[in-house]
């Protein structure tokens, strides 16, 4: 009786001490690993903002005239192009509409439309390009990125939106409008980028 006594004054050993110790290390460290992956899966950028959704309004409002100035959206870098029969024939030869990257693919300064040129321009060091974006000379070494473009109907279906898969014909094309499309909602995709030259496409950030 008295030897059992003695055992419980012990209170516990060093071996229940480290595993005790270890069981709260790893519980610690499961639950930081779950909230980290919690916080990555969460969208990292808010609707509007460049590198998330950009909802320009439906096409009866919004969309630009066809092979005239396009409409810049600085806020999202983004200029809103819609290809005519004239541009399509100057560039790479497909209608529609298009949201370019603002930025040129050169060293990456802004470049402007300039209207008296009928075409992009950049500043810095003078590459030039089409109104879809293609190259027509300079330092620059490719056309301009292309973001996705979608078109939404009012029940938040997409209707048609800008073809990703690398390869086909339609890669990266302008996005043809439907007939009775006015109540068609535009939204940029800023987080998915096109490269034309590589035929590659960046998906979760531009």
């Amino acid at each position: 009786m008295a030897e059992a006594a003695v055992q419980q004054s012990r209170g516990i050993t060093r071996r229940e001490f480290l595993n005790y110790v270890w069981g709260a290390s790893m519980a610690l460290f499961m639950a930081e690993l779950g909230g980290a992956i919690f916080l990555f899966a969460l969208p990292r950028f808010k609707e509007g903002e460049f590198g998330g959704p950009k909802t320009i309004g439906t096409v009866g409002e919004r969309l630009p005239a066809a092979d005239v100035q396009p409409i810049p959206y600085d806020d999202v870098k983004v200029w809103l192009v819609n290809i005519g029969p004239e541009a399509a024939a100057k560039g790479g030869g497909k209608q529609g509409l298009l949201a370019l990257y603002k930025v040129c693919v050169h060293l990456g300064c802004l470049y402007a439309w300039v209207d008296s040129n009928a075409r992009f321009e950049c500043p810095c060091h003078g590459s030039k390009y089409q109104l879809d974006g293609t190259y027509i000379e300079g330092p620059a070494p490719r056309d301009l990125d292309r973001f996705v473009v979608q078109l939404v109907d009012e029940s938040g279906k997409v209707v048609v939106q800008t073809e990703t898969t690398a390869g086909g014909p339609e890669y990266g094309a302008p996005v043809p409008i439907p007939a009775n499309a006015d109540n068609l909602t535009i939204v940029v995709q800023t987080g998915e980028k096109i490269d034309l030259g590589k035929q590659h496409y960046y998906k979760g950030g531009a």
